[in-house]
């Protein structure tokens, strides 16, 4: 099924034009307030570099995680591009949503390898009581990881609903 590779493609090629475009034209966030683009409410172009992994874990780590996150990313994208190309092709759905994945690992380790961190720049957050509460800034890479990583619960939910009963029971 490596005929869904456009997918990962596409996915970098998108990811890194705007990680480019973030980088040139907004200010970095060192500390907060930020300096943001208000695209609309409850959404802000604000440029971050994290240097550790989801949610900034280890950010302030000394700088071994670069390679250790570097390493990991690059061994699953190694088993998830050997997945593909073991599908068969009635398994699109799968394909997609490994493309997907694939797609963002492959976005985000390039940054890590080039930069030694990661630029992320959707910036989300909820206003309550006049106080923003902010999701923790992301990036297209981190999305298309999180749309695949929600495509396949839904494949093996459908499978197991679809799934005889008798084999439920060996699970």
């Amino acid at each position: 099924m490596l005929k869904w590779l456009w997918v990962t493609g596409l996915v970098v090629i998108l990811d890194q034009a705007t990680k480019q475009i973030s980088d040139a034209t907004l200010v970095l966030c060192e500390f907060y307030p930020c300096t943001s683009v208000a695209v609309m409410p409850m959404f802000d172009f604000t440029l971050m570099y994290n240097r550790g992994a989801a949610f900034s874990f280890l950010n302030d780590a000394g700088g071994w995680q670069r390679w250790a996150f570097s390493a990991i990313a690059i061994i699953v994208s190694g088993f998830i591009f050997m997945w593909i190309r073991k599908l068969q092709p009635s398994e699109k759905w799968v394909a997609i949503a490994l493309a997907l994945i694939l797609g963002g690992a492959l976005g985000n380790v390039s940054d890590r390898l080039i930069f030694g961190y990661v630029i992320d720049f959707i910036h989300w957050y909820v206003e309550i009581d006049g106080i923003k509460h902010y999701w923790p800034a992301f990036n297209i890479a981190d999305s298309a990881i999180s749309i695949g990583a929600v495509m396949l619960i839904i494949d093996m939910i459908r499978g197991f609903k679809n799934s005889p009963a008798e084999s439920k029971s060996n699970i």
